[in-house]
């Protein structure tokens, strides 16, 4: 297991530096370019017999080695998504995000449900066309785990693209908390697919309210209790040590408690990059916990998207498939329009936000490790093999795609002379 954690580092310190010293891409899309890259180069050579030293071939068996010892899906589940969303919620102001907190509750859980809905239907709808089955249980899988989008990757680029503030609290916190709904969904969905007997509305909404407002109420827990202990103690390298073993402890004790690590992990995140941050740290501890969790971020993040880049080997893609993951990337950009986009554009004047919002909602919407990590936890079977290739595709699409040009949509759509302004079509 050390030696894949070593190779996996190495190999993303490596990728990062020849991105930030040649390519200049923003480090999460430029680390996944050049490892796709690589993975599709190998593939190539070995399947069109260009592989005359054998190397390409040697490479691809090391690579998809590499890749299934690294299990990208338990990893990103059980362990690196705890300390990922902790550290993208403690850069959420509290203050800004009360102000919006029943329009990010409404784009998290409404917004997210609506687009499950409309995304698993429509594919139901047109897949037969193409010449692909899937069954209406599994579309709705796969519309519950492209819904969500991916907080690391939308809230850096926003915020480097300069969005007003009120605009980039309502997009962090919808992003972040999104996670959390899509992943309660697409555990109720998994079972559905998976056994074919629909949970009834009442048992439907039991789990829901179980495993999110569990995770809401245990991250609240955890969060108050880590503050208590931080305001007890003005020690740096033992609060650094409190707020890892609050993440990594508390997120291994809500799955056992089956509530919702990801939700929790998030309000804890908020409490104490807000209260615990301001009235539980000195100014040295303030210093250090953020460049403790900036790091932790910037690496796994790094780490997330270079191994999403070598996934490819692993995933089959017929010609039939990889037209219904273009297919799927232009429903899920459409269903976040109108699960999304729409509301905010009618809403905006009593919202507050900058004009042309709904644009940036709605553009902005990447995908990333999360949704993979949720198709890579599918069981085996040829359906999990549809949904994941049409999974891998959209987050592709949607990090080259709209990661690259997010931030001119931003600089153009946004007004920042009306930055509190209503927002209009």
């Amino acid at each position: 297991m050390f030696d894949v954690v070593a190779i996996c580092l190495s190999l993303t310190a490596i990728l990062a530096y020849l991105n930030h010293r040649y390519l200049h891409f923003p480090t999460m899309i430029g680390v996944m370019a050049t490892s796709l890259g690589v993975s599709v180069a190998v593939v190539g050579l070995d399947a069109f017999g260009l592989d005359l030293l054998g190397v390409a071939h040697k490479l691809r068996l090391a690579e998809t080695n590499l890749i299934r010892s690294a299990d990208l899906g338990g990893l990103l589940l059980q362990g690196m998504l705890s300390l990922m969303l902790f550290a993208g919620a403690m850069h959420v102001d509290l203050g800004r995000l009360q102000k919006y907190k029943w329009h990010v509750m409404a784009l998290s859980v409404i917004s997210t449900s609506v687009s499950t809905a409309i995304v698993g239907i429509v594919m139901w709808y047109l897949l037969p066309g193409i010449g692909v089955q899937l069954t209406l249980p599994y579309c709705l899988l796969f519309g519950a785990l492209i819904s969500p989008t991916d907080p690391i990757a939308v809230m850096g680029i926003v915020k480097s693209a300069g969005a007003p503030k009120s605009l980039e609290v309502v997009i962090a916190g919808e992003s972040l908390f999104n996670d959390g709904v899509g992943v309660v969904l697409f555990s109720l969905l998994l079972s559905f697919a998976t056994s074919g007997k629909a949970p009834t509305l009442q048992s439907g909404l039991v789990d829901l309210l179980r495993e999110a407002g569990g995770g809401l109420l245990f991250g609240y827990a955890i969060g108050w209790a880590l503050y208590r202990l931080l305001q007890s103690v003005d020690h740096y390298q033992i609060e650094v040590l409190l707020t890892l073993a609050a993440v990594v402890g508390g997120y291994a004790l809500a799955n056992h408690l089956e509530v919702s690590g990801p939700l929790a992990m998030v309000v804890a995140g908020v409490m104490t990059g807000n209260r615990a941050r301001r009235h539980a740290m000195s100014s040295t501890t303030r210093q250090y916990v953020d460049v403790f969790w900036e790091l932790i971020d910037e690496i796994l993040n790094a780490l997330l998207f270079v191994l999403i880049g070598m996934q490819v080997l692993l995933i089959p893609f017929p010609a039939t498939v990889v037209l219904a993951g273009a297919l799927a990337a232009a429903v899920a950009l459409v269903s976040r329009l109108l699960s999304v986009g729409a509301p905010v554009a009618f809403l905006g004047r009593t919202a507050g936000l900058p004009v042309g919002s709904w644009k940036v909602l709605t553009w902005g919407a990447l995908r990333g490790g999360i949704s993979v990590a949720l198709a890579l936890s599918i069981p085996a079977s040829n359906a999990r093999d549809v949904v994941l290739a049409m999974t891998y595709s959209v987050v592709v699409i949607s990090i080259f795609g709209q990661g690259l040009t997010i931030g001119r949509l931003v600089r153009k759509a946004v007004s920042h002379r009306g930055a509190t302004g209503p927002s209009r079509m």
